[in-house]
């Protein structure tokens, strides 16, 4: 029996020698694609951890806003607190601000989602990515539809929160150690924004607003808290709650007077009278149009070589250096950048109507006319739901000085950690049945995850 079990070590040892060999023929250290979500945190998150006193079997929970583009992973404290462990820049989200409604409207949705450990995809073709569990039951109980919404790697959107590489491989290894500690399921917190008085100021006129003011209710109650929220899908319209054995009981019975429920309370009435002073200061009521989403400022006007959309499908590596576009991303839908126009002139406009306006309103102090961006207005696909008119105007428009884009500033030389640090480090996740919690396995069929993000 000794002498077996020294034979497998061996051979362990002798695959993994094998592995690391292989993989340093990899000019940008990423692992193959049959193991890349072996790989460890990154020591920059580990040293984050280390420094706020957090374990790496903690749970996570990750917060997203679209307008920002931003994407938060918060980890639980030994008193299950939530802390802010790392902002993330998302490289890529498509649509506009409001929710996902049918398949294909390229439609990043908004609400509260639930990511366990069989909605993980390590064989994904955009790197790495997890399914946010789009649609809940709220969204089924709307009649909504749609599938395969991802957080994944390869900044390219159609639907879904697009990071770099680098990034997924962090916010996945993030996951995947808080379910080695036992989490059962991440919750995950989809908005359109930062729900700031001066936003709902802003927006306040918006179609969505009564969604948008109900989704802010959990917000609160996690802003007051700093725990998880408690949700429940009553009718069409979430329901928030504190430590009931059962949510669905939300339904029936809403929150009551309990400390939490009242400091959500409180901060609302605050937040409400900060808009009310706001409009009242003469604030005007706006309409964000967007040609096809946004991305983190931190990645516009980069200027690198891009590697095409037919290698993000292959799953290829990227040599370091380099960025990779996609083209179900629209890159040059980023062109006209995001346009806040007055809330009465956007309307009763359909989808068309409103990104011509967008363009008049985005170049109207520049004389000169560009047929370049009134075309990219006309090549703009119409969403299945969008009504549509005899014409529309396609106003001539002039373009940016700088143009942005949507290529992927990658990390420079030398920030990388050595892949073989990162690779043994990695070594920890090995040991997780040895302590009773559960893991997924490298071995783990494909057919038992979630399908891919599909080239559209």
């Amino acid at each position: 029996m000794k002498h077996s079990i020294s034979g497998r070590a061996v051979g362990m040892g002798g695959a993994l020698v094998a592995a690391l060999l292989l993989a340093g023929c990899n000019d940008n250290s990423y692992l193959p694609r049959d193991s890349r979500h072996w790989v460890a945190l990154s020591p920059e998150i580990q040293s984050k951890m280390s420094e706020m006193g957090l374990s790496k079997a903690s749970p996570i929970l990750i917060r997203a806003y679209k307008k920002e583009s931003e994407l938060e992973v918060w980890k639980a404290d030994h008193a299950g607190e939530y802390k802010l462990l790392k902002t993330f820049p998302i490289c890529r989200w498509s649509g506009q601000l409001g929710p996902k409604k049918v398949e294909g409207d390229r439609q990043v949705p908004e609400g509260f989602y639930s990511i366990t450990p069989q909605m993980m995809n390590p064989n994904s073709s955009f790197y790495l990515s997890f399914n946010v569990g789009y649609p809940n039951t709220f969204d089924r109980q709307l009649g909504r539809n749609g599938s395969n919404i991802m957080v994944h790697g390869a900044c390219t959107s159609r639907g879904c929160f697009s990071m770099t590489d680098k990034q997924i491989a962090d916010i996945y290894a993030l996951a995947r150690e808080s379910f080695a500690g036992g989490q059962k399921a991440i919750q995950m917190h989809s908005f359109p924004f930062r729900f700031t008085p001066e936003n709902l100021a802003k927006y306040r006129a918006d179609d969505n607003l009564p969604f948008w003011k109900n989704l802010k209710e959990g917000a609160d109650r996690f802003e007051v808290s700093k725990r998880e929220v408690q949700v429940a899908a009553c009718n069409g319209k979430y329901r928030f709650g504190s430590d009931a054995p059962d949510p669905n009981a939300l339904c029936s019975n809403p929150a009551a007077d309990d400390p939490i429920s009242l400091a959500a309370r409180e901060k609302a009435k605050k937040d409400e009278i900060r808009v009310a002073e706001l409009t009242k200061a003469g604030h005007k009521a706006l309409k964000r149009i967007y040609q096809d989403g946004d991305q983190h400022h931190s990645f516009k006007h980069t200027q690198h070589a891009s590697v095409g959309a037919e290698d993000v499908s292959r799953a290829t590596t990227v040599p370091q250096g380099t960025s990779r576009v996609a083209d179900v991303s629209q890159p040059d839908a980023l062109d006209i950048g995001p346009v806040d126009v007055a809330a009465e002139k956007a309307r009763g406009l359909n989808r068309p109507q409103l990104l011509a306006l967008a363009h008049r309103e985005r170049f109207a102090s520049e004389p000169a006319a560009s047929a370049a961006s009134a075309s990219a207005v006309a090549a703009t696909p119409v969403a299945p739901n969008a009504r549509t008119t005899q014409s529309t105007a396609r106003p001539a428009a002039t373009p940016p000085a700088v143009q942005a884009t949507a290529l992927v500033a990658e990390e420079k030389k030398g920030e990388k950690p050595a892949f073989y640090e990162r690779w043994l480090g990695s070594l920890s996740v090995l040991t997780a049945s040895a302590t009773g919690t559960t893991e997924l396995s490298p071995g783990t069929p494909a057919a038992n995850l979630p399908t891919p993000p599909q080239r559209r």
